[in-house]
């Protein structure tokens, strides 16, 4: 590339960098004079409706008040030392999850062949639920990612216990805090096989086990499901990053800045220069601390200002919460090696450039049944293009979905943050209590792309209901929605994989060396014990002898407590002073967010223009840029195939001849189809779920693009008249069912069907048919 060039390209960089930083400061500067505003003007308004302001803090209220902040300090710093006190115990043992239901061990990975420290347990039902053995058994994958296990379980509204409660029976793989010496992340996937077939054991007369992967766990059930397809049923990955360079860019606020920390720390080297530290263990506590990093005003006041603020109410929820999120396991160097280069910096997975434990790369279009992915729009750590776009990179389009017989269906909530997706009550009893009731509807779709929606409604005695809806979507246009500028903002990040390669050579031929010779055992423990994190706990608890005096005292001071009045002046001051404390630190964090895509932008995207951007594109690229669907290879092998087939693949054609096209699909008449199906299940081909999904996708490429052609070519594949009697009695039968009548099929459904029997009972005889039932007919 000529100077001239780069530098047309550095300016067009700079430009784009600036206008969008230029954005994001004034967003952030809106932001933060809107809360200011409110928190002020509502200071102000209040103390109007109170009179004069010497009136209204009077020395009585100044008292009250006094007292009030008093006690409510030692109940606060109380509070913290039974935090630091609960985790020097879990410490000092070895952690339990933090389940909120009694469990039994069916396996223990640390007795394997290949040792892992992981575990598979059983979940026992609260008093009062009975668990069917024949319903489909559940198995939650939680996340590694700092902290223990056992937050898909935390409370009795949770995946867990929605599950439980529905009657099914519910398994939940856990880990331990220290992993195995030599265990890798292929070894957990060996072991997680183990698990679901152990599973599909127990329950041999259900459905094949769902498998649901909460964040990293996301991934971990997507690359067992693709390395074991045959033993596992639906998957639901619920905020799991997958596309790991997508992000939310555009001119407005940022809400996604995790995806920029690996290329500023130079890559994956950082990792591995902390597992060496910890003489061949990372620790999780550092990526606690960078989940932390992300809300500072969360993290350094409002958390903490809201247990001070409810301190008579809030202590046993914060302390609940502190259990599981101050909590932090270890992992191997190999272990987190493996994710960071393959996964955080690869971002490999879904291209297949992952190979399994017997040398064969993770192809996640072997999976075989429905996948559901549930994303948050208000999660700034897996974005949805995050949790999405890994279908598009997959596919490529909607016609290689149908083609490979998938079934993928899409849920999105409006505002949720990250962690609230695995430990909101309000998400399980809404979105996740739907999802475990639709699972066995889903795995009757015909294959495609699907959104679901959950739309409250108001029950017969005011009670509130939930309405599931589905629509089918082209991947095309999810594509377009979720990504405004093209994703041209991922191309830097290929200047990071590489870079990060580079560093990472580099480190291991020069620092490492020299690192692990300096580390050892008590290096490491030394290193981990004064972790930040860790020591602001130990260091309020009763590891300190100076706070003896404090839970005493705190004990005396809540059987004389002595809380001001809720309208007091100064209380209403304090509250003030929070609501700005807290805007003053969401706009540092929106500045330094706005400063940190800047800056990494700036370099990788100068980076990627000046060593990477002129490469040649693969064939794959180049096909899907410059065809269209009808040109691609799985359209027009589908075409080619028109006349060939039978019962079955004619069947599958008249299905979606005959279906509804383009209205939404509320559950009643997707349970209504499933109805049917088992009522005329003789009429149905002998084939599993996922090879019907295959064919039908097959078919309905073949009617959409050629839809009179699938109608001529039908008697071809019913050549057999036996098949054509059957085939034409499953029609008359279905038209003729009260169901089929009152759904009111439209003019186009009614049309297609006169179509197909026109041309097929000219071959079989009037006679034998007979003809259409009146009320079809009108």
């Amino acid at each position: 590339m000529d100077a001239r060039t780069q530098l047309s390209r550095s300016q067009d960089i700079a430009a784009k960098i600036s206008r969008v930083l230029q954005r994001r400061t004034q967003v952030a500067q809106e932001n933060l004079n809107e809360r200011l505003g409110d928190a002020l003007g509502r200071d102000q308004d209040d103390t109007r409706s109170q009179g004069a302001i010497p009136a209204s803090f009077d020395p009585l209220h100044t008292w009250q008040y006094v007292t009030d902040v008093a006690q409510r300090s030692l109940l606060f710093w109380d509070t913290l030392y039974q935090r630091g006190t609960e985790f020097v115990e879990r410490s000092a043992g070895s952690p339990t999850p933090v389940l909120h239901f009694e469990y039994d061990i069916v396996l223990d990975g640390r007795k394997f062949k290949r040792p892992v420290n992981y575990a598979l347990l059983q979940l026992r039902p609260p008093a009062g639920v009975d668990i069917d053995v024949k319903k489909r058994p559940y198995l939650i994958i939680d996340p590694r990612a700092g902290h223990g296990p056992g937050i898909g379980g935390f409370k009795d509204d949770s995946q867990a216990g929605v599950a439980l409660r529905a009657g099914h029976p519910v398994f939940f793989v856990v880990f331990f805090r220290d992993p195995e010496p030599g265990q890798t992340m292929l070894d957990v996937c060996s072991a997680e096989q183990q698990f679901v077939r152990k599973v599909r054991s127990l329950h041999p007369e259900s459905p094949k086990p769902a498998v649901i992967g909460n964040c990293q766990g996301g991934w971990a059930a997507m690359m067992l499901a693709s390395s074991d397809p045959d033993e596992t049923g639906p998957i639901v990955i619920n905020g799991a990053p997958m596309s790991y360079w997508s992000g939310a860019w555009s001119e407005g606020e940022g809400d996604n800045p995790m995806r920029y920390a690996g290329g500023l720390l130079g890559g994956s080297w950082l990792a591995s220069y902390a597992a060496d530290l910890g003489n061949g263990k990372f620790d999780g506590a550092h990526l606690v601390q960078n989940f932390e990093n992300l809300n500072p005003a969360n993290t350094f006041w409002e958390k903490y200002y809201h247990l001070f603020a409810n301190i008579d109410t809030e202590p046993a929820r914060f302390l609940e919460f502190e259990r599981w999120w101050g909590s932090y396991y270890l992992m191997n160097r190999e272990e987190i090696e493996w994710i960071t280069r393959n996964l955080f910096v690869g971002n490999k997975l879904w291209s297949g450039g992952v190979s399994s434990g017997h040398g064969e790369p993770f192809d996640l279009r072997k999976i075989r049944s429905p996948i559901v992915l549930f994303a948050s729009m208000g999660d700034n750590i897996t974005p949805p293009q995050q949790a999405f776009n890994w279908v598009v990179d997959l596919y490529r389009s909607t016609e290689e979905i149908k083609s490979r017989g998938q079934v993928i269906v899409g849920l999105m909530h409006e505002d949720i943050g990250h962690l609230g997706i695995f430990v909101s009550g309000r998400v399980a009893k809404k979105e996740h209590k739907q999802i475990v009731s639709v699972l066995e509807t889903i795995e009757t779709f015909p294959p495609g792309l699907y959104g679901m929606s959950i739309n409250e409604v108001k029950g017969g005695s005011g009670e509130t209901e939930y309405e599931v809806e589905f629509r089918e979507c082209r991947l095309e246009d999810i594509s377009a929605h979720f990504n405004r500028f093209g994703r041209v903002d991922e191309k830097p990040f290929e200047a990071v994989a590489a870079l990060s390669e580079l560093n990472q050579r580099v480190y291991e031929l020069v620092g490492q060396p020299v690192v692990q010779a300096m580390s050892n055992e008590t290096s490491a423990r030394m290193l981990r014990e004064f972790h930040p994190l860790r020591l602001q706990r130990w260091a309020l608890s009763g590891m300190n002898p100076w706070l003896g005096w404090l839970h005493p005292a705190a004990q005396a001071v809540r059987e004389s407590r002595q809380p001001a009045a809720a309208d007091n002046p100064w209380r209403k001051l304090e509250e003030t002073g929070s609501e700005i404390i807290g805007a003053s630190l969401d706009y540092y964090r929106a500045m330094r967010d706005a400063a940190t895509e800047a800056g990494f932008f700036g370099i990788y995207a100068n980076m990627y223009s000046m060593f990477l951007a002129d490469r040649s594109p693969d064939g794959a690229n180049v096909e899907t840029l410059t065809t269209g669907p009808r040109d691609t290879p799985f359209v027009q092998a589908a075409l080619q195939s028109i006349s060939e087939g039978g019962y079955t693949e004619a069947l599958a054609r008249a299905a979606f001849l005959l279906a509804r096209k383009g209205a939404s699909l509320p559950l009643a008449r997707l349970e209504m189809r499933k109805e049917l199906a088992e009522i005329y299940t003789d009429y149905l081909p002998d084939i599993s779920a996922d090879q019907w999904r295959r064919i039908r996708g097959v078919q309905e490429i073949i009617a959409r693009y050629e839809p009179e052609a699938a109608i001529a070519t039908l008697p071809t594949l019913l050549t057999r008249v036996e098949d054509r009697e059957r085939f034409l009695e499953l029609l008359g039968k279905l038209m003729a069912d009260e169901r089929v009548l009152n759904s009111a099929p439209d003019d186009e459904q009614l049309a297609a069907l006169e179509r197909i029997r026109a041309i097929l009972v000219s071959r079989v005889g009037r006679k034998r048919q007979g003809s259409l039932p009146d009320r079809v007919r009108t």
